[in-house]
């Protein structure tokens, strides 16, 4: 199984457990590459993602975080992959409601079609970019399984997550299997 990362806004940073996940797992993790991270265009950051999707050779997962899930949900709507096994939403951002709309050139509104492949949204009461209501409407729509975290703002690294390990339970979960656990050596373990 192999693990995309889908990062949001501004890209995920050194202490964000996507890239910390990347360093811990390198043959398991790569990361979509969009060329500008600060003013994402949908049709940008959708055509990359599926640029890098139609380059995958075997089963992946999407691990995506805050407007990296709305890329997600656009790229659903318009592409497929047989690839494609699963998404992990990490606090979907609320483009609908932002008021950072001139940030996020085409984003919403926000699909709502149901996802063809298992996915699990995982969202936090005091997030500032969406709240509950609206994380468990985008899991509704999406057919996704709905977490919610408790209070763990944005779930990124100004949560004070590390390597999250929540998240890789969570993980696992969706991916059927136990792979993501001896971080300490960085070697990937299978049941």
């Amino acid at each position: 199984m192999h693990f995309m990362n889908i990062p949001g806004l501004a890209s995920s940073g050194p202490q964000h457990w996507q890239t910390i996940w990347e360093q811990q797992y390198p043959a398991l993790f790569s990361r979509v590459m969009q060329e500008n991270w600060d003013w994402p265009v949908k049709t940008d950051w959708v055509a990359q993602l599926q640029k890098q999707i139609s380059e995958l050779t075997g089963p992946t997962i999407l691990v995506a975080h805050s407007l990296g899930c709305i890329t997600v949900a656009h790229w659903a709507q318009e592409h497929s992959s047989d690839k494609i096994k699963g998404a992990l939403l990490v606090a979907p951002a609320d483009a609908d409601l932002s008021k950072r709309l001139n940030f996020v050139i085409g984003f919403a509104p926000i699909p709502t079609v149901k996802l063809r492949f298992p996915s699990i949204v995982v969202a936090s009461t005091n997030d500032m970019y969406a709240t509950i209501a609206r994380s468990q409407h985008f899991a509704d729509s999406w057919g996704s399984e709905f977490i919610n975290l408790g209070k763990k703002g944005h779930i990124n690294a100004v949560s004070g997550l590390g390597d999250w390990s929540e998240g890789k339970e969570i993980l696992q979960q969706l991916a059927g299997q136990r792979i993501l656990l001896s971080h300490a050596t960085g070697q990937e373990k299978l049941p």
